[in-house]
This record gives structure tokens, C-alpha cells and sequence, in this order.
């Protein structure tokens, strides 16, 4: 293992986003709670959103369409699709995915973004031992949430939720986005990391069969990130190393 906590043969670093950079995962949460729970006051019978076990379950990490489809079929609830120019109000999946959206921004202005401290440490180390870089991200937002906490610089490339859609990438589980990231980097994929805290991002990480994949521990779900996928488990990617 190198001083950086990889394997010796890794040669470029895919972080998610929420969750590994930005410590927004818990605001996400709070947006699809209250864009659910609202639905579902409409639907006799039905429990109300549950922001640890629904959220890692059904929503975290894939894109907002897909997460809305997941968790209602969960809950044995079919919409129609109507478009992604819904508003926020319509009785749609793409319109209950621009509700959550449309509370997440709200919630970014008033609340802020925090970035972890430990993982914009670690991302200077990988740069400085020559590694390239990528952030992979369903979010549409990417890029503003980058830009408000200084680290749009540590990344060569970006693959969100913008990108997805131009390029018709699916979303994780599936590794799509991080493959277009590791193309776009140069390398394959037995050469990159992939650095994520969603169980839908360590399936994407196993299913693209990439060289290592960290799982980040920020709720406490250490077994089921090694059950989908994880190489090791950290809480933090200063407990990778990293330090001169």
C-alpha cells in the first residue's frame, strides 16, 4: 500500500460528492423527508419517510428520478413520469424529484456547505503524489457546491448530474459515471479508486470492477458498505494516510 492507503497500482482518485467532499448527505435527507412525507399524506396507510434506513436504502447516491421510482415502489406507489420540466407541484415522478430539489437548494442558501476537512487534506495529498482526480456525482448542483467550498480546482474532471444527462449515463448503481470518469482521465478502471458513502456507490464501484473502493462511514452503516462492495472502510480519508 502506498502512503496514500491504495494499492501501488492506482492511478487516479473518484470521489462522490455528498457525503465524501461536503457534508450535504444529511441535507439531502432532510429535503427528500419533507418532499415524501408531504406525498404521502395523501396516501392513506403509508408510513412517513424514514432519513436513515429509506434514504440509504432507495435514494442516496442515485439520480433524483431514479430515487423517486425506487422508494415508491417501494411503497407499492406508481406515478406517471411526465417530464423533467415538471414543476415542483405535479403528481409526477420527475415533479416530486424538482419538489426535493427545489427544498435542497432552499436549504443550501439558508444553511450553507460544509466541506470535510479530513477529505480536502487528503485530496491535497493525492495531488501532490501526482495522482489525477475526478468527482462523480448525481447531483445537478455539482459544480455551485464545488465553487461555494473552494475545491473545483482539486478536481481534473467532473461527471454529475449535468454531464449524465448530455452523455445519457445511467445512473448508480450502475458505474456509468464513474467509468466516463475514468475514461476521461485516461486510465482504466483496475487503476482508479473509487470513494464513496452510498450503498448504491459501492455497487456501482463492484459492478465497474475497479481497482480499490473506499467506503466512507458517516452514519454508521460500516457493514452494509462492506456488503456492497468496499474494499476498507474509513469514517475519515485522513485514517488512509496521506500526510508527508
Amino acid at each position: 500500500m502506498t502512503a496514500l492507503g491504495l494499492p501501488d497500482t492506482i492511478q487516479a482518485c473518484l470521489f462522490d460528492l455528498d457525503g465524501v467532499v461536503t457534508r450535504t448527505a444529511v441535507v439531502h435527507a432532510a429535503a427528500w423527508k419533507e418532499t415524501f412525507d408531504a406525498f404521502l399524506r395523501g396516501h392513506a396507510g403509508q408510513r412517513p419517510f424514514d432519513s436513515v434506513a429509506d434514504y440509504d436504502e432507495y435514494v442516496d447516491g442515485r439520480p433524483r428520478a431514479d430515487g423517486v421510482r425506487a422508494f415508491l415502489d417501494s411503497r407499492g406507489i406508481q406515478l406517471p413520469e411526465g417530464t423533467p420540466d415538471d414543476p415542483p407541484d405535479a403528481p409526477t415522478v420527475h415533479g416530486l424529484g424538482n419538489r426535493k430539489n427545489e427544498l435542497l437548494l432552499e436549504k443550501i442558501r439558508t444553511q450553507g456547505v460544509e466541506a470535510y476537512d479530513g477529505t480536502l487534506r487528503y485530496l491535497e495529498a493525492v495531488r501532490a503524489h501526482g495522482l489525477r482526480t475526478a468527482i462523480v456525482s448525481s447531483s445537478a448542483n455539482c459544480r455551485d457546491v464545488l465553487r461555494s467550498i473552494g475545491a473545483e480546482h482539486f478536481f481534473d474532471v467532473r461527471i454529475d448530474g449535468v454531464v449524465a444527462a448530455e452523455r445519457g449515463l445511467p445512473g448508480k448503481p450502475h458505474p456509468d459515471t464513474f467509468l466516463a470518469a475514468a475514461r476521461d482521465l485516461g486510465v482504466e478502471p483496475a487503476a482508479a479508486a473509487v470513494f464513496e458513502d452510498a450503498l448504491a456507490g459501492m455497487d456501482a464501484g463492484r459492478a465497474g470492477r475497479f481497482g480499490y473502493v473506499v467506503g466512507v462511514d458517516r452514519v454508521g452503516q460500516t457493514d452494509a458498505l462492506y456488503a456492497h462492495g468496499a474494499d476498507t472502510v474509513v469514517k475519515d480519508l485522513t485514517e488512509l494516510g496521506g500526510k508527508e
